[in-house]
């Protein structure tokens, strides 16, 4: 499996991310930071945050292929391996059609992106691919360490097991929002749902989990937000965390849409770690 990223990190913006609150997470226990918002090539975020730290691993969810060539993003990573060896994971994507005038096929690029990582010496361990349908799924686990699915339920997670099969990374993102009050929570949590509502690769994926057109459609359903923006109090929002595991990820990322993030990253490591 390459790195080894204990069972729950961390995923949000990159600008979200301090020295200081990548210390703190790392007091906690959290095994890694996950750098989201297509971090830039150089991967300079990652090395601040890496500096500051000295265990927790730091990822990037992810770097996007249509923004940063592979040999830049390769170079920048072997100068982060070389300083902090073994910490550091290469998350990279196809990111979504709808924001790129690229008109190659986001797999056969992808395809092609890796080649030009092995040939710039990125080892397969190092990186892993972000995946959501059955192909991408089997790519990367034939060609990075895993897979790193986003806006996914535990019903994906599993499904994702057993195209990977056993040993290849599976580290899915989980929305969670603490608070206990359904319509409250929903206020909270719908907006981080609701933006990937036009991207067809992710409406895609969640069809086939069994959710409608209707519940698609606006600013999303309730049931809709429910399962991808975990809510309630912190052991139940825990148990929608560990439902990945019990599904069969080696690894969460919790991404926290409330305002204000260390409480919930305090309260669910009480809970998780």
């Amino acid at each position: 499996m390459g790195i080894e990223l204990g069972r729950i990190g961390i995923w949000q913006h990159e600008s979200v991310f301090t020295p200081e609150i990548a210390r703190e997470l790392e007091e906690l226990g959290y095994g890694a930071i996950w750098l989201g918002g297509s971090p830039d090539g150089d991967l300079l975020k990652a090395e601040e945050l890496l500096d500051a730290t000295k265990t927790i691993k730091v990822a990037t969810g992810i770097v996007n292929i249509w923004k940063d060539d592979a040999v830049t993003v390769a170079e920048s990573y072997k100068r982060i391996e070389a300083k902090h060896p073994g910490r550091f994971l290469l998350g990279i994507g196809a990111g979504h059609r709808e924001h790129t005038a690229e008109f190659k096929k986001p797999y056969t690029a992808l395809v092609e992106y890796l080649d030009a990582l092995d040939d710039a010496g990125v080892p397969v361990e190092g990186r892993v691919l972000a995946a959501l349908g059955p192909k991408v799924i089997k790519l990367a686990g034939d060609r990075t360490a895993g897979a790193h699915p986003y806006l996914m339920t535990p019903e994906h997670t599993r499904q994702a097991r057993e195209i990977l099969g056993d040993g290849p990374l599976l580290a899915p993102e989980q929305k969670v929002v603490l608070e206990a009050d359904p319509a409250k929570a929903r206020e909270i949590g719908r907006p981080g749902v609701k933006f990937y509502l036009s991207l067809v690769n992710y409406t895609n994926s969640l069809r086939k989990l069994g959710f409608t057109d209707e519940d698609l459609a606006g600013e999303g359903s309730d049931k809709l937000v429910d399962a991808l923006a975990v809510h309630g109090d912190a052991e139940t929002v825990a148990r929608g965390v560990t439902a990945h595991i019990e599904a069969g990820a080696d690894h969460v990322n919790i991404q926290v849409l409330n305002q204000d993030p260390l409480p919930v990253y305090r309260a669910l490591a009480a809970i998780l770690l």
